[in-house]
């Protein structure tokens, strides 16, 4: 079982920058896809990029992060990053890392963290 642990939120101003961290607790975790979801307040929770397993250098992002967000991985530390640039207040939510199946469905992620708080607002 992989256990996860996310890091760096926080609150910022809008236009600001954040780098989230997921620390996984077992080297399984090259061998899986590794997503971010997001939940803000009265929705959803919602796919925002995921980064595929192993050495295979492919991404995907939802269209609302597209150019703002960048995922990134380091295997050799089994952690997951997540780089947020020109922060608005609709990005405001607990910010969750996942294992799974590369893939914007949450069904197809196994392992999730326990999320950490991402704030923006002036």
């Amino acid at each position: 079982q992989v256990q996860l642990v996310e890091s760096g939120g926080g609150l910022v101003q809008p236009g600001g920058s954040l780098r989230l961290s997921c620390a996984a607790s077992d080297r399984a975790f090259r061998n899986y896809a590794m997503g971010w979801f997001r939940q803000a307040p009265g929705k959803e929770r919602e796919f925002v990029a995921v980064a595929a397993g192993s050495w295979i250098p492919n991404t995907a992002y939802a269209d609302s992060v597209k150019g703002r967000f960048s995922i990134s991985r380091d295997n050799a530390k089994n952690t997951l990053y997540l780089q947020m640039n020109s922060l608005k207040p609709e990005d405001t939510a607990v910010y969750y890392c996942a294992a799974g199946s590369f893939s914007s469905s949450q069904r197809e992620y196994r392992y999730w963290g326990q999320g950490t708080q991402v704030t923006v607002s002036s």
